[in-house]
């Protein structure tokens, strides 16, 4: 059944696409939104000015992302697609910072939503490319040929695990994962009328107006359900780290004391 739906799923929804390769020994880092960035950023921020980076969702309101000038971005959550974010929200902010960018980046963003993205975020520095956002699963030949020609991917549950296939996908040799704390369990609360709550801090600040919506979004989800979605996150990456292997794509997750299991510990190269 998995195979099946994998399979309606392709053929509905995902589109063609061509990677640009990049030489196999290069290497990226995939810049996570975990507080521990603001310590890799600290430590080694020099590194992550001579490496290509890829940022994800809210980075660009902090403003070293500037000095870092990632060379790619990936926005891959419904709600940056959205008419308005409302004023002084995260999103409104984003799409203001995007406006500021002054060197070439490549946006990856669903391909549901390019028309969208180029509305909101495409300018002369900010050029688009859409990518499928298909989690595929069942049989591997299937899959990892999903995998291959970009038409699927592991359960895209957060934006990290897109991120990282993409980068394989662009022909990177070895993906530094940074940022990625995925330290969600350890920020769940259940109050006395049984709401659960979940405070995920980010390396930048955010909004009362974010942290107002992400609490609405909450509200409903039963702990159970909550748990579930944390365990697809953590199963994805052990489906990443299968298909590196098979690749020959080294991950190297950097980011200290990340609660992700799937890929070997290590630290960002000296410059």
């Amino acid at each position: 059944m998995k195979t099946l739906r994998s399979i309606a799923k392709i053929a509905l929804q995902s589109r063609c696409l061509v990677p640009a390769k990049t030489p196999a020994d290069k290497a990226i880092v995939v810049l996570g939104n975990g507080p521990s960035l603001n310590t890799t950023i600290e430590q080694s921020l020099d590194v992550l000015k001579s490496l290509p980076c890829m940022a994800v969702n809210f980075a660009a309101l902090a403003d070293v992302l500037r000095e870092i000038r990632p060379q790619y971005y990936v926005l891959a959550d419904p709600h940056f697609f959205i008419e308005d974010g409302g004023e002084g929200s995260n999103l409104s902010r984003l799409r203001e910072a995007f406006k500021r960018i002054d060197w070439p980046m490549t946006l990856f963003v669903p391909a549901r939503c390019v028309k969208a993205a180029r509305r909101f975020y495409a300018s002369a520095n900010v050029s688009l490319r859409p990518f499928n956002a298909i989690g595929v699963e069942g049989w591997k030949p299937l899959v990892h040929a999903a995998f291959r020609l970009g038409l699927g991917m592991p359960r895209p549950r957060n934006v990290l695990i897109p991120a990282i296939m993409l980068a394989i996908g662009e022909g990177f040799g070895t993906v530094y994962v940074a940022g990625a704390d995925h330290s969600w369990p350890a920020t769940l609360s259940v109050t006395d009328e049984n709401e659960v709550v979940s405070v995920q801090p980010h390396f930048y600040a955010d909004s009362g107006h974010e942290e107002a919506r992400v609490r609405h979004e909450y509200q409903g989800y039963r702990l159970h359900q909550i748990m579930e979605s944390f365990t697809i996150a953590f199963r994805s990456y052990h489906e990443i780290a299968a298909w590196a292997q098979r690749r020959g794509v080294d991950i190297v997750n950097v980011t200290p004391g990340s609660f992700i299991d799937a890929f070997r510990r290590g630290r960002l190269p000296q410059k």
